[in-house]
């Protein structure tokens, strides 16, 4: 039986002590199937981007486990651990987090630079992944002359190139407007039906939510409700 691509076992994550003391989460278990589209749910607060930060091993648990493809991930050293995140997991963020006076090409490449990639390939890849997104005539440009939607556009390419297997998107319609938004969101789900990237959304948007095959609703750090698409 194929291990699932992701899986959280009894996780819980608290911070300060005493009387500052915060469970922002209390015994989540959740499994996510590979090719799989899931929606993570819930108000402000609810602890649902602290679920995703442990889940894409951006953040240690407090107790509980994640396990990658089987794997349990607190086995694994630092340098282990990163390659692991590295490796597994592309993000993408309401805040899109380019940096501003870089190239559209340089930030597309950042991931492999970070990780050592020769310049030639470093570039083929990114302007391969820019072609992915129809922003590859934008390769030379500003990060900061981009509007909203082609910044989150080149957000996605820079999470496509390294190639994941798990793409994590928090929040990713949060900053556009709802005609930029549904193509963005196109995006995402045309990526996981054609190249069976798995798809985590952390979102308060109930439409962006219903186009996933699962909804998690998170409340005060546990999980609140299932449901599973028509």
């Amino acid at each position: 039986m194929q291990a699932p691509a992701l899986a959280a076992r009894d996780l819980s994550r608290t911070y300060g002590r005493g009387s500052t003391r915060f469970d922002a989460l209390r015994g989540v278990s959740l499994d996510v199937a590979d090719g799989e589209t899931l929606a993570i749910v819930g108000k402000s607060g609810s602890g649902k981007s602290t679920l995703m930060h442990v889940l894409a091993l951006l953040d240690r648990p407090t107790a509980g486990t994640v396990e990658v493809a089987g794997i349990d991930t607190a086995r694994l050293s630092g340098r282990s651990l990163n390659r692991t995140r590295n490796e597994v997991f592309g993000f993408v963020f309401q805040q899109f987090f380019l940096t501003p006076n870089q190239t559209v090409l340089e930030n597309v490449a950042l991931p492999l630079t970070i990780r050592g990639v020769g310049r030639k390939q470093r570039r083929q890849r990114a302007m391969a992944a820019l072609d992915q997104l129809d922003m590859a005539d934008k390769a030379g440009n500003r990060a900061v002359d981009l509007s909203g939607g082609q910044k989150q556009r080149v957000a996605i390419a820079r999470a496509l190139v390294s190639e994941p297997r798990i793409l994590m998107a928090d929040e990713p319609t949060g900053n556009l407007d709802s005609a930029t938004g549904a193509t963005v969101e196109d995006i995402l789900f045309g990526l996981n039906r054609d190249r069976g990237i798995t798809l985590i959304v952390v979102t308060h948007d109930d439409e962006l939510a219903s186009r996933c095959d699962r909804r998690v609703r998170i409340r005060d750090g546990v999980v609140a409700d299932e449901e599973v698409a028509a």
